[in-house]
């Protein structure tokens, strides 16, 4: 019974975090086509001061759903063997997906803090882009967990 639990949390982590991952980025859209506005007129904004708020706090809430998916999950994997063994390759990809969405969250982080300086010389367009790797993401670990292809 422990173990499902477990998965229980380790869920309810992750798709937590990935809700963070998902809307994250486009506040860093909405803040770069705020920026795009604010270079033709010099003004102080109080919509970008909003939007860097909000995106602070944001990131600070993800960083615990990041470090609650990880323990979860790591417990499912070292405690329990989940994925462990022979036929299980679909676990090595999943972890290598885990660590591009860990390095993701943290440029996440750094994009915040080029805002926070005024120094994001990123387009809104860019953003645009940057903002789908969660969703191929998502979909690619939720192949692998569930099919297991190999």
């Amino acid at each position: 019974m422990d173990v499902l639990w477990i998965k229980s949390l380790h869920i309810i982590f992750f798709v937590s975090w990935f809700a963070g991952l998902f809307y994250l980025p486009r506040i860093l859209v909405n803040l770069a086509m705020v920026n795009a506005n604010l270079e033709s007129t010099d003004a102080p904004s109080a919509e970008r001061d909003r939007l860097l708020l909000m995106s602070r706090k944001l990131y600070r809430f993800m960083m615990p759903l990041m470090l609650g998916t990880l323990v979860f999950g790591l417990w499912l994997w070292l405690g329990y063997g989940i994925g462990k063994g022979p036929g299980n390759g679909w676990m090595h990809a999943k972890l290598l997906l885990v660590l591009i969405l860990i390095g993701y969250h943290h440029v996440c982080g750094a994009f915040v803090r080029q805002f926070a300086a005024g120094t994001c010389t990123r387009s809104h367009v860019w953003f645009r882009w940057f903002n789908e790797l969660p969703v191929v993401v998502l979909v690619a670990t939720v192949i692998l967990v569930v099919v297991k292809p190999f």
